[in-house]
């Protein structure tokens, strides 16, 4: 993930239940998924849940995207509402 995206969660996620909650869960699968990534073998129980877990990581990270859009432009219409004042 980019910084810039980094810095707007960080500053966004104590002001958007949803972007924390999808946030807190996209660290958490992320946290999962590296620790079935260090073992040499998995189970196909496990394969199927490591699977599992990269889609709804994966899934998460979508819905993360739409609400950094929404944020992104916050950002940007009032710079140029200000730029139409001058």
């Amino acid at each position: 993930m980019e910084r810039r995206d980094l810095e707007l969660i960080e500053r966004w996620k104590e002001r958007d239940p949803e972007l924390n909650r999808l946030w807190t869960e996209h660290l958490e699968f992320e946290e999962l998924l590296q620790s079935f990534n260090k073992r040499l073998y998995l189970s196909p129980t496990e394969e199927l849940e490591r699977k599992t877990l990269q889609k709804k990581k994966l899934k998460g990270r979508d819905q993360i995207e739409r609400i950094l859009i929404k944020l992104r432009k916050l950002r940007i219409e009032p710079s140029v509402q200000e730029m139409g004042r001058q």
